[in-house]
C-alpha cells in the first residue's frame, strides 16, 4: 500500500486491443474505470516496456496487478513470470487475470493448470452473468447482468482448483463457462474475470467496472 493509503495497482496490457474499440487499448479503458475509485493509485504497462512491463522495481511497488494478454502470451519472458509468481505467492501481490489472460503465462502457473477451454466463438450473442456467490466481496452491489455481445467460451476449462465461482455465463449460443473464480495462492490472492474481447467494449459497462474495482479491493487484501 502507498504511504498515502491506497493500494497501487499496476494494469498491464500487451497492446494489441482495436483501436477503434479500445482507442487507449485495454489497459488504458481498464486504468481509466479504476480511477473513478478515489482509494485507488493505477499505472499502466505494456508488454514492450523495460522488463516486460513487470521489472522488479515496479512490482516491488505494486499491491494488485491487473493482466490482459491474447495474442502475444508466448513472448512474455518466462524471467518476468518468474517475478510475477514471486511476488504473488511470497510477497501477496494480488492478480487479476481478464479474458483470454486464461492461457496467459503467469495465470497458468498460478494456478497450476493449462487454461485450456472446450470452445469459443467471436459472436456468442448476449453474455447472461449469474451471481453465484452474492456473498463474496467480488459480488458486492452487483446484480446478475447481460452484456450486449461478447465471444462466447464454453467449458470445460481447466482452471486448476478455485476455491469460489462468484460468477457464471452463459451465452445466447448456448456456451456456459465459470466466469469469475477466485483463489488464495500462497500469501496472495488470484482472480479470473472472463468479459473483455477486444472488439467489444464490454470493460466500458458500468457494472463490469464495479466488478473489476471490487476484485482489485478483494485481491489487495479487503475482505
Amino acid at each position: 500500500m502507498a504511504a498515502n493509503g491506497k493500494l497501487r495497482v499496476r494494469v498491464w496490457s500487451e497492446h494489441t486491443a482495436r483501436r477503434r474499440y479500445y482507442p487507449q487499448d485495454i489497459n488504458g479503458a481498464v486504468a481509466d474505470g479504476l480511477r473513478e475509485d478515489p482509494e485507488l493509485e493505477v499505472v499502466t504497462a505494456e508488454l514492450v516496456d523495460d522488463g516486460d512491463g513487470v521489472p522488479e522495481e515496479a512490482l516491488a511497488e505494486t499491491d494488485v496487478l491487473v493482466w490482459w494478454g491474447h495474442q502475444l502470451h508466448r513472448y512474455v519472458d518466462d524471467a518476468a513470470v518468474d517475478r510475477v509468481v514471486q511476488h504473488v505467492r511470497e510477497r501477496g501481490m494480488g492478480f487479476l487475470s481478464l479474458h483470454s489472460s486464461h492461457m496467459s503465462k503467469p495465470f497458468t502457473r498460478l494456478v497450476e493448470a493449462t487454461g485450456h477451454i472446450g470452445g469459443v466463438a467471436e459472436d456468442g450473442g448476449r453474455e447472461h452473468i449469474s451471481v453465484d456467490a452474492p456473498e463474496h466481496p467480488i459480488a458486492r452491489g452487483v446484480e446478475p447482468l447481460v452484456l450486449d455481445k461478447e465471444e462466447s467460451y464454453d467449458e470445460p476449462f481447466d482452471c486448476g482448483k478455485p476455491e469460489t465461482v462468484v460468477f457464471t455465463s452463459t451465452f445466447d449460443n448456448g456456451q456456459r463457462f465459470r466466469s469469475g473464480l477466485a483463489y488464495t495462492v500462497g500469501a496472495g490472492r488470484v482472480f479470473y474475470f472472463r468479459p473483455g474481447h477486444e472488439t467489444y467494449p464490454e470493460l466500458f459497462n458500468p457494472q463490469v467496472k464495479r466488478i473489476i474495482r471490487n476484485a482489485v479491493h478483494w485481491l489487495g487484501g479487503e475482505d
